[in-house]
């Protein structure tokens, strides 16, 4: 155990909040599948907590060995994530699980394990953007030799995303031009970009009209008319459940387990689950999971800034900035600041895949995270020699 704990290196900020959020999942998680577990498993209330502990302890030694690797090591599988995420995201759109007009998920054959392969997409495009950022400093300033190589893996994985699953596909999306606006890309190519994605999905909303084949694009109108004009239009059902739920919780909420929203909220314990935090433990128990979530950026600003080499530094940020963009934007969903989307609470919603990318992530994060404290280390011996 000794020896375990000696070779757990990293940003030790960062190791508290994953154990904090786990266990803010726990709870969040055991309360808001009370009712589910009941019906489903004939009152064995705790299958839930119990499949949820074991993919947490999962995702806690998928961060362990992760973090001990050499993160030099991921900018090569950054190259084969890309390469593979492009062929599984087209079988998925085909021959994917279909649930609401939305193929997102895949089963695998024997070990019958279903997954979302958006959530390998994310992390390979992630990181092989930053190795094309730290590759292409050079040249960022050229369009075909700096841009072009950068942004066209952007647009390929979003657009295969985007059918199933646009709130997911807009998000990567935003994250990605954020972290090139931070690796030096001119303004001028990064708007002209963000204007035609606007175009597209105009396009894309109007050819699905004129054509009849609406499909999940209908799904999408009703949500942003719903939230764009809610005088004229009825609130949807999980809105109208998730605000009742927050007013009862108020400032201290009304404690562990005691959510009545849990009943009546569609998903509470994934799309909806922060609307039971703000109900069981009330604005001061969801001000301090924001909290996490906005240290956990922090202290990868720190690594990003502290960081040698161009690709830790991008890969950290870029890594932290779509999971902390992804907590803030399933926040804003459930006070009602956002149109209803599909966006999980990473590392504290029930699920299998999305607890295991997301372990996956900040793994990597610590990774960096650990060879910047051996530099800051050597760095301190040699001056320490000096002095001597």
């Amino acid at each position: 155990m000794n020896n375990l704990l000696q070779k757990t290196k990293g940003d030790k900020v960062i190791w508290t909040i994953v154990f904090f959020l786990s266990a803010v999942s726990l709870l969040a998680v055991y309360s808001s599948t009370g009712s589910l577990a009941y019906r489903v498993y004939s009152g064995h209330t705790e299958y839930y907590l119990f499949k949820q502990l074991s993919v947490l302890i999962l995702g806690i030694l998928i961060i362990y060995f992760a973090h001990r690797v050499n993160y030099t090591i991921y900018s090569r599988v950054a190259q084969i994530g890309f390469l593979l995420s492009i062929p599984l995201l087209m079988y998925t759109l085909a021959f994917g699980s279909n649930l609401n007009d939305a193929s997102r998920w895949i089963k695998l054959p024997v070990i019958n394990l279903t997954f979302q392969t958006s959530d390998i997409a994310k992390l390979a495009l992630f990181m092989y953007v930053a190795r094309q950022l730290s590759k292409k400093q050079g040249v960022i300033d050229d369009f075909k030799k700096g841009f072009l190589p950068i942004i066209l893996p952007v647009v390929v994985i979003c657009g295969l995303i985007m059918p199933a699953n646009m709130s997911t596909a807009l998000l990567l999306g935003a994250s990605c031009m954020l972290l090139c606006f931070i690796g030096r890309v001119p303004l001028k190519y990064l708007a002209g970009m963000v204007a035609a994605g606007l175009v597209l999905v105009v396009l894309m909303f109007g050819v699905a009209k004129l054509t009849g084949m609406e499909g999940r694009t209908k799904t999408w109108m009703n949500r942003i008319e719903s939230f764009t004009s809610a005088e004229t239009h009825e609130e949807p059902y999980q809105v109208q459940q998730a605000k009742i739920g927050i007013v009862n919780g108020g400032l201290l909420g009304k404690g562990p387990g005691n959510s009545t929203a849990r009943n009546f909220l569609p998903h509470p314990y994934s799309d909806f689950i922060f609307a039971i935090i703000l109900e069981e433990y009330g604005i001061f128990g969801a001000f301090l999971v924001m909290a996490a979530y906005l240290i956990l950026l922090l202290r990868s600003i720190r690594i990003f800034k502290n960081c040698p080499y161009a690709f830790g530094a991008f890969l950290a940020l870029g890594l932290s900035v779509t999971l902390v963009i992804q907590a803030l934007m399933h926040m804003a969903v459930n006070v009602n600041l956002l149109p209803v989307t599909g966006l999980t609470l990473p590392l504290v919603s029930m699920g299998g895949s999305s607890v295991i990318f997301t372990s996956l992530s900040i793994g990597i994060i610590l990774s960096v995270s650990r060879h910047v404290e051996e530099a800051e280390n050597k760095q301190a011996v040699a001056a320490q020699a000096v002095a001597a």
